[in-house]
């Protein structure tokens, strides 16, 4: 199996495996479909701990009022009777106003790319799907009569999510506009994988995916900043250790009887031991 390390810029994403004689189209469609499950995962952790902390969100015409206006304007929260948590709510005020307050015990829940990354784990969609099951889950056991349809939790869980004039809109890249880049070449639909790096199976590439239109990432660096820390740190000891020995360059050891090459021979001669002096 042929592993592709897939970046967005500088920033590993995840580990891929597949075939040498794969289709680029193949490629590139489950590639882009790891890549955005996993932001859905990422944006999912990220409000999942808010509902945990304050509760669903409002509705879109309460959000950001304070209470003096909501009683002043007359309106009212009707999923916050329907969608409590089970064992009972604790309130706990959102300060941004978005959220009712209603607070439920923390969630324990991740999914983390990076350390799979580390670890050499090569993502799958099937891993994907099973990290949104495990967050739907969890958030079907606490409120198990659901959450409100503006809630971005169920928005997101239902693929409704509107994520217009936000940072996460600018990551998302769809199946039409990404690209993937690989020696600083575009890898053309219609090619195949061994198009471009040959038919060796064992193969490790690091490639890049990229909005159409973009032009060609940077290239990558000779030497990762891990590598570069590790010379900096070696180069530096080194530096340290010739200023030592600078320090100790003293050679009046030289006098000593046990630095003398000519030693084993004066004894067999007799000539130790010689004073030029009356004894």
């Amino acid at each position: 199996m042929v592993q592709l390390h897939v970046k967005r810029g500088d920033e590993s994403q995840f580990l891929f495996n597949t075939t040498v004689d794969a289709p680029l189209e193949t490629v590139i469609q489950q590639i882009t479909t790891i890549y955005n499950g996993r932001l859905k995962v990422d944006r999912l952790c990220s409000e999942i701990p808010e509902l945990a902390d304050h509760g669903i969100t409002l509705p879109p015409n309460m959000q950001g009022l304070t209470e003096e206006q909501i009683v002043e304007l007359k309106l009212k929260d009707e999923w916050e009777d329907k969608c409590v948590p089970s064992g009972g709510p604790v309130f706990k005020k959102d300060e941004i106003g978005r959220r009712n307050g209603h607070d439920l015990f923390k969630l324990c829940l991740s999914f983390l790319p990076q350390k799979q990354l580390q670890a050499n784990v090569c993502v799958t969609m099937e891993m994907v799907k099973e990290a949104l099951d495990q967050l739907r889950g969890a958030v079907m056991i606490v409120y198990p009569m659901g959450l409100p349809p503006h809630d971005p939790i169920r928005m997101e869980f239902e693929d409704r999510e509107d994520l217009s004039g936000t940072q996460a809109s600018l990551q998302v890249i769809t199946e039409d506009e990404c690209q993937l880049w690989w020696a600083a070449k575009e890898m053309q639909r219609g090619k195949k994988l061994q198009d471009y790096i040959g038919k060796n199976e064992k193969t490790k590439l690091v490639i890049k995916i990229q909005k159409k239109g973009q032009g060609a990432p940077a290239r990558e660096p000779l030497v990762t900043d891990e590598q570069h820390k590790q010379m900096i740190k070696h180069y530096y000891k080194r530096q340290e250790e010739l200023k030592k020995l600078e320090e100790a360059d003293d050679d009046t050891y030289l006098d000593s009887e046990w630095s003398d090459r000519q030693a084993l021979k004066k004894k067999f001669q007799g000539l130790t031991n010689i004073k030029w002096g009356p004894r």
